[in-house]
């Protein structure tokens, strides 16, 4: 596992490979139980693997508390990133969810239980819930800093207008987004602004809910296929792109997936790479030592390149 500093407003060098905890845990009826996550979660300390995401949403706080196990006894050994917004709870009280500051102050708190820790290195909000004022958001994510609660502070799916606001006036250290193959609109703003303010881009999806591992050509199950509303459908398009996926893996003697990993790793952001099985995670770490040619990215970036739009095409014929 190789290590690079997290964006450029911190000194702090992390794993190149996030690992994401969404899956860890069955409280909400899919994932993996507490046996095989932490299976998981030794697998990707083993590989050299320091960078943890997790959320209070995620299992109702069984992923969080299965972390804080795992970590308990060498806590300095990781970087953990948590959010809130939706809480732990599956039916929050309308004042127990958001973003405003009583949402916040007892997300963190809570977080901080069942993590088992005094600090979170990163705390952002979940998503933009379109109401709170961004400077509540700023003063309060700053003073959990001030206090010692959390190291670092980012922004998960927000609008990039806003989040290019909030970090022209704070501390801002990271992003959270959606970004492969398939899902490449970030490409349009995102990117560019992360670069421009020095913001770690943590991306999340990399593998398209397991769509670019051609694992649904197998009919394997896996998320896409409980989730009938996914974004991702095999179409004309990521069906070409799959296909490549496939050439370059046979040529490299690796699995599609892998390649798919290596190509975001190319992009210099840092994938977080879902894991249910243990399987699931050691095929991921895998990708880490995938060496895709020149011709290899230029091909795939061709494949999956979309639109830039108004005022990006303009631009470019008078530039």
């Amino acid at each position: 596992m190789k290590y690079k500093l997290f964006g450029k407003n911190t000194g702090l060098y992390a794993s190149e490979l996030i690992l994401g905890a969404s899956m860890l845990g069955t409280r909400k009826g899919y994932g993996a139980k507490p046996e095989d996550a932490k299976q998981i979660l030794a697998a990707y300390a083993d590989a050299g693997g320091n960078f943890i995401d997790t959320a209070d949403t995620y299992q109702f706080g069984e992923s969080e508390e299965l972390v804080g196990k795992f970590i308990e006894h060498q806590r300095s050994n990781f970087i953990i990133s948590t959010k809130y917004t939706r809480s732990s709870e599956s039916k929050p009280a309308i004042s127990n969810s958001g973003n405003h500051r009583k949402a916040m102050k007892q997300g963190v708190e809570l977080s901080l239980k069942r993590l088992k820790t005094d600090y979170i290195d990163i705390y952002m909000p979940h998503f933009d819930d379109g109401v709170t004022p961004f400077d509540e958001i700023i003063r309060g994510l700053e003073d959990l800093v001030s206090s010692g609660k959390i190291l670092y502070t980012g922004l998960a799916n927000f609008p990039a207008w806003k989040t290019a606001a909030i970090a022209n006036s704070s501390h801002l250290t990271a992003i959270q987004l959606e970004y492969n193959l398939l899902q490449r609109t970030a490409d349009r703003e995102f990117i560019p602004m992360a670069a421009q303010f020095g913001l770690a881009t943590m991306m999340y999806s990399p593998l398209a809910g397991g769509l670019l591992t051609g694992k649904y050509r197998k009919g394997e199950t896996g998320r896409m296929k409980l989730n009938q509303a996914s974004d991702y459908q095999e179409n004309e398009l990521t069906t070409i792109i799959i296909d490549q996926l496939f050439v370059i893996a046979n040529e490299l003697h690796v699995e599609p997936g892998q390649v798919a990993l290596a190509w975001i790793l190319s992009k210099g952001g840092f994938p977080i790479i879902g894991a249910r099985t243990i399987d699931h995670i050691n095929a991921g770490l895998k990708a880490t030592s995938v060496e895709l040619s020149p011709d290899h990215i230029i091909q795939l970036d061709q494949l999956s390149a979309v639109i830039l739009g108004y005022p990006h095409d303009l631009l470019a014929t008078v530039q």
